[in-house]
C-alpha cells in the first residue's frame, strides 16, 4: 500500500466560522451615555407587555355586546390547511391592525410581539400581513359583502326606531399603482391621479356607517351611487326608512328624484348653477321677498323645472351677503401659479354668495336651509375614515379585497365610536383624539396564583380624565353583568347603544322587539 505524500510546508490556519451568538449575547445589556448619565439597555423579547394597554376595555365592550364572537363565527373564510390560521387569528389580526392606526398591511409587523391582546381576544397568534391578504383574497366577494353588512346592520339597526337622517356622499382615494378600478376620474386634489370612489351611507349626527361600495375612479356620478342606495332602503323595514336623504349636488338629478318620489321618500339635494338655475336667482334677487334663514342667510322659494325633468319642484335659494374686503385666487394659464389678487368693492355694491336647494320636504326655509348646513358633518366623516382608519391605505390588486377592508374599516370604526361614547355621551371624539386617551397605554401582563393582572402605565397628560373615564365604563358593565342571565344578547346590546347615545335619545330607552313564544 502506498502512503499519501506528507506535505513539505504547513498550510497554515484552517479558516474559521464565525460563531452564533448566544442568547446570553443577544439580551446583554449595552451601555448607553446619555445626559442624564449612563444607562444600560437591554431587550426582553418573551415580556408580555402592549403598547395597547388600555384596549382590554374595548375588549370587554365587544363581549357584552356580543359582536366580536358571531362576527367570526359568521365568517366565510374557509382554509383547510392544517397550518392555515384561524378565523379569529385572521379577524383578531385585522381588529388589532385598524385599531392601531395601521394604514397599510405591512404595518401588522409592528404588532406581531403583542403579548397581552392577542389572548385576550382569545387568539393563537397574530399573523403576518401575507397572511392577511391570502386570508381575504379566499372569500367570496358576494358572500362577503352579504356577512359584512349583516353585521354593520347589528350596530345600528336599534337606532332606526327614532326618527334619523341618511346622509350619502362619495370621497375619492388617491392610488399609485396599476390596482384594478384605478381609473382617472373627478379628482380635485390630485388631477390626473388614478383612484378609487367611495360611495358613502350615513347617519347624520351619529357618525355610524351604514354601509359603503368601493367602485373606479370614475363612477363618481350620483347614477352609480343609486343602486347601492336603493339596496340598502330595501334591506330595511319600512317603518325604519330615514325622515330624508341628503346630498350635495351631485344627487340632485331627475333620476335619484324620480325614484325617491316613486318609493315616497323625502330628499334634499343642492343644484348645480346651470344656466337656467341662474335665470331664477336673478329673478328673485329683483324682489324683496326674502326670509332670514340664520347664520347670516336669506332665504326665498320657488318652483322650477329644468330641461329633463317631469315635473316642477321646490327650490329654495339662499343668498349671503360677503365682506367688501374681497381676496380672489386665480391661476396663471403661462405659468400654472396660483395668483391673488385684492378686490375692493363699491360701498353701494352689495355682494352675495348663495345656493340652491331641491326638496321635496314642506318645512319652512329656516328648517330646510339648517338641515343642509348640518350636512357638512359628512364630510368630517370622509376626513377621519380617510385620514385617521385605514382608508387610505390596504389597498390590494384587486378590488374585491379593497371592498371587503372598506366594510371591515366602517365595522371597527362604528365599534370603536359607540365604545368612545359610553366613556364620554356628550361629544363625539375623533380617533387622533380618542385612541392616544382610551388605548394607548403600555401594559405589562404578570399572572400569578391563577389570576392575571395588567399594570398600564399611561404617559398621557390627562391621565386622571382617563381613569375617570375607563371606570365609568367599568362600571357600567358590572352593573350589566349583574343582570346579564336574565337578558339575551340582543337585549344587553340595546341597553349598550341606549347608553351609548343617550344624548342623542334625550335620556329615551331604545327597546327591543317583544319575540313571542314559538307555538306548540
Amino acid at each position: 500500500m502506498k502512503l499519501p505524500p506528507s506535505p513539505i510546508h504547513q498550510s497554515g490556519e484552517l479558516p474559521t466560522t464565525p460563531k452564533k451568538p448566544s442568547l446570553l449575547a443577544k439580551n446583554r445589556s449595552l451601555a448607553v451615555d446619555t445626559f442624564g448619565g449612563r444607562v444600560h439597555v437591554e431587550w426582553d423579547p418573551q415580556a408580555a407587555v402592549t403598547p395597547l394597554g388600555q384596549l382590554p376595555f374595548f375588549i370587554e365592550f365587544l363581549k357584552i355586546g356580543d359582536l366580536f364572537d358571531p362576527w367570526v363565527d359568521e365568517c366565510p373564510l374557509q382554509l383547510i390547511s392544517p397550518n392555515a390560521p384561524t378565523n379569529r387569528d385572521v379577524l383578531g389580526t385585522l381588529l388589532l391592525s385598524v385599531l392601531a392606526g395601521h394604514t397599510r398591511y405591512s404595518h401588522v409587523t409592528t404588532i406581531r410581539c403583542d403579548g397581552v391582546n392577542s389572548g385576550l381576544l382569545g387568539m393563537n397568534k397574530i399573523v403576518s400581513e401575507d397572511s392577511l391578504r391570502r386570508a381575504l383574497l379566499k372569500i367570496e366577494e358576494d358572500v362577503g359583502i352579504l356577512w359584512l353588512q349583516k353585521h354593520l346592520n347589528k350596530c345600528y339597526a336599534p337606532l332606526l326606531d327614532v326618527p334619523w337622517i341618511l346622509d350619502v356622499d362619495t370621497t375619492i382615494k388617491v392610488l399609485y399603482g396599476k390596482q384594478e378600478g384605478a381609473v382617472v376620474g373627478y379628482n380635485p386634489k390630485k388631477p390626473g391621479r388614478p383612484s378609487h370612489t367611495y360611495h358613502t351611507y350615513s347617519i347624520a349626527n351619529l357618525r355610524l356607517v351604514l354601509d359603503a361600495e368601493v367602485q373606479p375612479g370614475n363612477q363618481s356620478a350620483a347614477s352609480y351611487s343609486a343602486p347601492d342606495l336603493w339596496a340598502l332602503l330595501d334591506r330595511m323595514p319600512r317603518n325604519n326608512w330615514p325622515q330624508f336623504i341628503r346630498g350635495d349636488c351631485a344627487f340632485g338629478t331627475e333620476g335619484v328624484m324620480s325614484k325617491a318620489e316613486e318609493k315616497e321618500i323625502p330628499y334634499l339635494f343642492k343644484l348645480k348653477s346651470t344656466n337656467n338655475v341662474k335665470r331664477l336667482i336673478e329673478k328673485l334677487m329683483m324682489n324683496q321677498e326674502w326670509e332670514f334663514s340664520g347664520q347670516g342667510w336669506e332665504g326665498q322659494e320657488a318652483q322650477l323645472k329644468l330641461m329633463g325633468w317631469k315635473k316642477e319642484r321646490r327650490v329654495i335659494v339662499l343668498r349671503k351677503q360677503v365682506s367688501k374686503d374681497v381676496v380672489a385666487l386665480s391661476e396663471n394659464t403661462n405659468t400654472k401659479q396660483i395668483e391673488l389678487s385684492f378686490a375692493e368693492v363699491n360701498g353701494k355694491a352689495r355682494v352675495y354668495e348663495y345656493a340652491v336647494l331641491i326638496t321635496s320636504l314642506q318645512d319652512e326655509i329656516m328648517t330646510i336651509a339648517q338641515h343642509y348646513r348640518d350636512r357638512a358633518d359628512c364630510e368630517n366623516i370622509f376626513d377621519e375614515l380617510k385620514n385617521q382608519w385605514g382608508w387610505g391605505g390596504f389597498t390590494t390588486q384587486d378590488l374585491k379585497r379593497c371592498r371587503l377592508m372598506a366594510r371591515v374599516v366602517g365595522l371597527i370604526y362604528n365599534w370603536w365610536n359607540l365604545f368612545v361614547r359610553l366613556a364620554k355621551p356628550d361629544k363625539h371624539l375623533e380617533a387622533i383624539t380618542s385612541r392616544p386617551l382610551l388605548l394607548h397605554a403600555v401594559g405589562k401582563q404578570v399572572t400569578h396564583a391563577g389570576q392575571t393582572r395588567i399594570s398600564i402605565s399611561s404617559t398621557h397628560g390627562k391621565i386622571n380624565k382617563v381613569q375617570l373615564l375607563l371606570n365609568r365604563v367599568a362600571t357600567f358593565f358590572n352593573e350589566l353583568k349583574s343582570i346579564a342571565e336574565q337578558l339575551t344578547s340582543e337585549q344587553r346590546w340595546y341597553r349598550i347603544l341606549s347608553k351609548a347615545v343617550e344624548k342623542y335619545l334625550q335620556g329615551r330607552l331604545l327597546q327591543p322587539p317583544i319575540c313571542l313564544p314559538a307555538p306548540v
